[in-house]
């Protein structure tokens, strides 16, 4: 039997121009970045951190307390593969887009008894997964990077674990593709300006971030060790969905070329993630799908063996909704303050899936 074809979500023409016109710019821009010497001249000396996040197991290493993301993340050489799958947990959280907002982060995951009022891990052994885009639009993405880097040492030590996804926005810098960053999240990376020649292109005020995110930059190698798709306890985790030509491909193979992407060491690859229906940048299930996208998504499950799909990337202004017969839960609640100050996240238990929500900030 043929595979069914996915049909283009509602208004999708102008997405995919759009999307077709941040390809262009983003390739331009990441020349502006990257450059013969560039990676190289900004990495800090090689260390001996940990495995990543979404690893079944692993001790945790000491992390200086001055950073949370450590100096000297590992080069391209040492880096672990990022596991992409885990056993069965007790308990997940899914949390949407955050968008460089601080506030919704610290506020969601307190209201869900995961961290506590010092913001250390309260969780004990669940698993938190957070579903890409937490740089752009606001000031404070470094902050919640760092956060988050502590968090993931933290909630391993207690036996649960901290998973970040990469959304576009993550791939999106690290091509160069500001459009979207504040005067506030060019001046939180400005420290790392190390004065290399392939930063010159750019604005000053704009050198510090490139530095950091940059192929092969200090951030840009720590996001390089999460994954973009995890599969866990029957739940597939992407920013914005699979296809079945992405489960084709399989999931360990997209999460390597992408970790290779934002290692440096392989710059075609943006060309694929930037596509307008690639994992990170598809709304087919999340923006209203017709009952043909929803065939298309039983499809992609049934490659994966999965129950559902959760994903993010969407704005879901009435909170997080599930589609497809609650084979799809779409988890971009407006947590941010550019688009709803909502306080919001997923649970799943088993089979069971309910929302944990808190009543919208004022505006």
């Amino acid at each position: 039997m043929s595979a069914t074809r996915a049909p283009r979500p509602r208004a999708d023409r102008w997405r995919r121009v759009a999307a077709l016109g941040a390809l262009a710019l983003g390739l331009a821009l990441a020349s502006a970045c990257d450059g013969p010497g560039a990676a190289a001249s900004g990495a800090p000396a090689p260390s001996t951190r940990h495995a990543p996040a979404a690893s079944v197991a692993g001790a945790s290493s000491a992390r200086s307390a001055a950073s949370a993301v450590p100096s000297a993340p590992p080069s391209a050489s040492e880096a672990p593969p990022v596991a992409s799958s885990r056993p069965g947990v007790p308990r997940i959280y899914a949390l949407g887009d955050l968008h460089g907002d601080l506030d919704a982060m610290r506020e969601t995951l307190a209201q869900a008894g995961l961290v506590d009022a010092a913001d250390h891990w309260s969780g004990g052994d669940a698993v938190l997964v957070q579903l890409g885009d937490i740089l752009d639009r606001e000031d404070h993405e470094r902050e919640i990077l760092d956060l988050f880097a502590r968090l993931e040492d933290e909630a391993r030590a207690a036996g649960g674990s901290v998973v970040l996804l990469n959304g576009n926005h993550e791939y999106q810098n690290v091509a160069g593709d500001f459009r979207y960053v504040t005067p506030g999240g060019f001046r939180a990376f400005a420290d790392l300006d190390d004065g290399a020649p392939a930063l010159r292109s750019h604005p000053p005020e704009q050198r510090g971030r490139c530095a950091a995110f940059r192929p092969g930059g200090k951030y840009a190698r720590y996001l390089a060790q999460h994954p973009m798709v995890l599969e866990l306890a029957g739940n597939v985790f992407v920013h914005g969905g699979l296809l079945p030509k992405h489960v084709t491909r399989g999931v360990a193979r997209l999460n390597a070329e992408a970790a290779a992407f934002l290692r440096g060491e392989s710059p075609a690859t943006y060309g694929f993630l930037a596509d307008w229906d690639s994992p990170v940048m598809m709304r087919h299930y999340s923006d209203h799908p017709t009952a043909g996208h929803c065939a298309v998504l039983g499809q992609a499950l049934a490659g994966l063996g999965a129950r559902r799909m959760v994903v993010g990337h969407t704005p879901q202004l009435g909170g997080i909704a599930s589609y497809c017969d609650g084979r799809v839960w779409a988890v971009d609640a407006c947590l941010g303050s550019v688009c709803g100050s909502r306080r919001e996240l997923l649970v799943i238990e088993g089979d069971a899936v309910r929302t944990l929500a808190a009543p919208p900030r004022p505006r």
